[in-house]
């Protein structure tokens, strides 16, 4: 059951078809990488006195060397702790002592602020720079036998997740979890060739990297753009010069991407499809997103605890606009994916049925094993064998289930129940408003009051009457938001997420 077991199959059936790209150009075709990464594997068990079963932790940019350390990993039976790029170097050390990281591979921008962290330590892991010299002669090393013993419940890929409401807890990924992951994309998200590819223009740290492991499995080309990360510009350059390129995009990339000025001019014909996830895609720029770029969409609905994986909508479906809910189900999260028991329950786990709101749950072999050395954690999240996601929604009589929101932004006020996105969507509908997220503020009569923040599109006006009116068109009167703030730009974390926790913490901080 281990993973590296795709990549040496790809380079057994597909050797000479690209493997790894940067920009337009190949790097290493599948007979190379495979060559390549037991002697990678050998060097890091050698380099940091590794013994099966120790984490790694991998603190790099974008680059086609990522793809190797995670395979070289693999194949000498150890843990990856991919971590996000763009945390501060402090976070950074809290995760590599939390994870018991044995070796740090860090790019060499990164390197330079973690090393003194990483020193005051008590068990301080090794650190290596990823284009160091030390770094170059871990392939001198000889090859490593692949540990084809692995266990499948074995760590594979320690997950840490995004941290916005305290410590970021370390999801525990396992060999089976990330196996049953690649074939459920092929059941229910897309299918793969070697002729197609996939772009990672989203951190490989994070979804772009999960969304890796099917393409490996079926011999297409990995492409790391020039500059690292997601360029409009660039990334519809990189679709012209491709064939079948898929992608995995937060919302707001979808967005950006589809309003970029190049896009009128910009030969799409090679793209298959963009995969989005891990925030709200509203119906509003949904519809957009399928005008102009076609029925390329694909929506998957998952957390980093049920990797890819909990519902998911594919591209057939984002375009059945004959059915008489169609747009109901554009504004929806889909169906279960093939794997997986969806439910959505009661405050004593209790499932609800059809139309009625509560918290969802899921089953199946895609949910991580528990939460790394925090049992308290586990044993919440996985409270009768069931992931508590932490989100609320229903489903129809037809299986399709609603997002409502998370709980925790879930907004009572005057004792009834308030959820944030149903108003975003109606705000969306004005053709100048370009962003939106709407919270709670205390109130000290009705507990709380709904607050807008608005973002214009650029050289537009907007005032509050027209936006009141839009709402009281279209949702219940005390809905509507009792003050709208019209702000140059939301807060997002590194994933395009926004923050509500910070606009909760500004509306707080004013009294």
């Amino acid at each position: 059951m281990n993973l590296a077991n795709l990549l040496h199959r790809a380079a057994k059936v597909w050797g000479e078809r690209p493997a790894l790209s940067v920009g337009r150009a190949v790097r290493l075709t599948y007979a190379e990488m495979g060559s390549r990464v037991p002697r990678l594997a050998g060097g890091l068990m050698a380099a940091g006195g590794l013994q099966r079963g120790d984490r790694v932790a991998l603190l790099l940019k974008n680059g086609p060397e990522y793809w190797e350390l995670m395979f070289a990993l693999w194949h000498a039976g150890l843990a990856a702790v991919p971590v996000n790029a763009k945390l501060h170097a402090r976070e950074v050390a809290w995760i590599t002592e939390n994870a018991g990281a044995k070796l740090v591979i860090a790019s060499a921008s990164l390197a330079a602020d973690l090393a003194p962290l990483l020193a005051e330590q008590k068990d301080a892991p090794r650190l290596v720079e990823a284009e160091s010299a030390d770094f170059a002669r871990l392939y001198d090393a000889a090859p490593l036998p692949l540990a084809d013993d692995i266990d499948a419940d074995a760590l594979a890929w320690l997950f840490y997740t995004s941290g916005t409401t305290g410590r970021p807890k370390g999801a525990m990924l396992t060999h089976r979890n990330l196996w049953v992951a690649t074939m459920n994309y092929f059941a229910d998200v897309d299918r793969v060739g070697p002729q197609d590819c996939i772009i990672h223009c989203a951190p490989i740290s994070h979804g772009s990297g999960l969304y890796g492991l099917p393409h490996v499995a079926r011999g297409a080309n990995q492409v790391i753009p020039d500059s690292g990360g997601f360029d409009p510009a660039e990334t519809l350059e990189l679709i012209a010069h491709w064939p079948g390129c898929s992608f995995f995009f937060a919302p707001t990339m979808v967005h950006r991407l589809v309003h970029a000025p190049q896009i009128a001019t910009a030969d799409t014909s090679n793209l298959k499809t963009i995969v989005y996830g891990g925030g709200p895609m509203y119906v509003a720029d949904l519809q957009h997103a399928l005008h102009v770029l076609g029925p390329k969409l694909a929506q998957i609905y998952g957390q980093g605890e049920a990797p890819m994986t909990i519902t998911g909508m594919d591209k057939q479906m984002h375009v059945d606009d004959g059915h008489p809910r169609y747009l109901a189900r554009l504004g929806s999260a889909g169906v279960a994916r093939t794997d997986v028991e969806v439910r959505v329950v009661d405050a004593d786990d209790n499932p609800l049925p059809a139309g009625e709101i509560g918290e969802i749950v899921c089953r199946g072999p895609i949910v991580m094993a528990g939460y790394w050395r925090n049992p308290e954690a586990t044993a919440q999240a996985l409270r009768g064998g069931w992931l508590h996601t932490g989100d609320v929604g229903s489903f129809d009589e037809d299986g399709w289930l609603t997002l409502k929101d998370r709980s925790k932004d879930m907004i009572i006020s005057g004792g009834s129940n308030i959820y944030p996105r149903e108003i975003e969507e109606v705000l969306l509908q004005h053709p100048d408003v370009a962003e939106v997220s709407v919270v709670g503020r205390p109130h000290a009569d009705w507990g709380e009051e709904v607050i807008a923040f608005v973002v214009g599109r650029a050289g537009v006006g907007l005032n509050a009457a027209a936006l009141d009116a839009l709402c009281l068109d279209h949702i219940a009167r005390f809905k509507r938001p009792k003050q709208y703030r019209f702000v140059d730009a939301l807060p997002k974390n590194n994933y395009g997420k926004v923050l509500k926790t910070e606009l909760r913490a500004l509306l707080q901080a004013e009294g």
